[in-house]
């Protein structure tokens, strides 16, 4: 709690040094015509937007305090929040000093656009860098990610990166504000490099020194259903990784058409320092591929990530529901979760009872550590928020319905997005404190 509460102050911290920079280069004085006044505001709102795309580029860096702290899925969630702030202060930077020039000058913003254009060499890279944002935002909308493939998603959500580098050249070389010898500039510098450190080393080094440290390899793949595939992986010294149950990890396996996408697949068997295994559905280019890759192919990696394992038990009794593919971390934690025999409960969720996975394997582990397993089959009713089916919403049943002891638990939920946010909704209406809802989104 120390650490999260340490990392949220220094966010707020971050944002509010950006503005005492301004103020302390005389910025309050600056309001006294409006020109001056839409300048200073689009100066701050320059400052503010830039700093919160660094915080964006942080938490997805995959830092070890952050997701100690958070758990990868709630980083990921601030992360996506900030998108839209970030673009429009981005957005009203660029308007709002547009206006304060044309202002200054007494031109158009058309003219004034053009004469920035034609005078200032750095500007086209800032706008540039405006636009590519602009769709990275965009791309990153509910509504239009769901017409993405992940592996299309995911490269155009790297523009994110190239957005921010353009922008540099403008912001060292207009205005006074970060001018040669200033110390505003070599604090903004040095943030650029803290947080371009912290991408290179968690996101690039460590990852490749990691898998040449352990050399993980295929070494099985077996058919759990149609499309659906349970991969073991083997490699040396694996117990050092520190893996446990409910914790995932970024794959990239070292075949012909895969090696350069990584995708995020969740461990479905408890580590045992010899090997890994995952369980993999067929939704995208790359995971309906992976069923055919060749028994030695190369794994390299990325983890291992997550809160959704023991650590995060506050209750004597347990409670873990999943459904499709997020089936997998629950299998996993079903298989080392501590809990007296009686005092857990499984639910898998369905369409139908063919769409259930690993399920006798969690009936083997619920018989053998004494837990209860229940599968609810069904489709959801349209226009209604709920996890359940049509008849049992109708009947007005809920998660306290299904598992009286709800208070007494902690609830670990694996699935897509909506569905999860559907159970955590349920469970906070049948009074479970939020320190007791753990969950983990099949999303991106």
């Amino acid at each position: 709690m120390r650490l999260a509460d340490s990392l949220q102050i220094l966010c707020v911290a971050s944002v509010a040094i950006v503005i005492a920079i301004f103020l302390a280069d005389g910025g309050a004085a600056r309001f006294g015509t409006p020109a001056d006044a839409f300048t200073s505001l689009g100066i701050v709102a320059g400052l503010v937007g830039t700093d919160l795309l660094l915080v964006m580029l942080v938490l997805a860096a995959r830092l070890p305090p952050i997701d100690h702290a958070f758990g990868h899925d709630q980083a990921m969630a601030v992360h996506q929040s900030l998108g839209k702030p970030a673009l429009y202060l981005i957005l009203g930077h660029a308007v709002l000093l547009i206006t304060g020039y044309a202002l200054a000058e007494n031109v158009n913003v058309f003219v004034e656009v053009w004469n920035m254009f034609t005078s200032l060499p750095d500007l086209p890279l800032a706008f540039l860098g405006l636009a590519l944002m602009i769709g990275v935002v965009v791309t990153s909308l509910v509504v239009v990610r769901r017409k993405f493939r992940y592996e299309a998603w995911h490269a155009v959500h790297l523009l994110a990166y190239l957005s921010v580098l353009v922008a540099i050249p403008h912001q060292l070389s207009v205005g006074g504000l970060l001018s040669e010898g200033a110390i505003a500039r070599y604090y903004w510098l040095g943030l650029y490099a803290a947080v371009a450190a912290a991408i290179i080393v968690f996101r690039f080094v460590l990852p490749v020194v990691r898998s040449l440290r352990h050399q993980l390899r295929v070494d099985s793949i077996e058919q759990v259903a149609p499309g659906v595939v349970s991969i073991s992986l083997v490699g040396r010294r694996l117990d050092l990784l520190g893996a446990t149950s409910g914790q995932f990890f970024i794959w990239r396996f070292w075949s012909a058409g895969l090696w350069w996408q990584a995708h995020p697949f969740s461990l479905s068997a408890a580590p045992n320092g010899r090997s890994l295994r995952i369980t993999v559905r067929g939704l995208g280019d790359a995971s309906a591929e992976l069923p055919r890759v060749p028994r030695g192919t190369r794994v390299s990696f990325e983890g291992p990530y997550g809160l959704f394992t023991e650590s995060a038990r506050t209750a004597p009794r347990v409670v873990l529901i999943a459904a499709g593919i997020g089936v997998a971390p629950i299998r996993s934690l079903l298989e080392t979760v501590s809990f007296a025999p009686g005092n857990a409960t499984v639910l898998l969720r369905s369409h139908s009872l063919g769409d259930t996975y690993l399920v006798d394997e969690l009936t083997d582990l619920c018989r053998v550590r004494g837990a209860e397993l229940r599968i609810i089959a069904g489709q959801r009713p349209t226009g209604v928020s709920t996890w359940l089916p049509a008849d049992a919403a109708r009947a007005g049943i809920t998660l306290r319905t299904i598992v009286p002891e709800l208070d007494q638990s902690d609830i670990y939920i694996c699935g897509p997005r909506p569905w999860t946010d559907a159970v955590v909704r349920d469970a906070r209406a049948g009074g479970v404190p939020k320190k007791q809802i753990h969950y983990e989104r099949f999303d991106w």
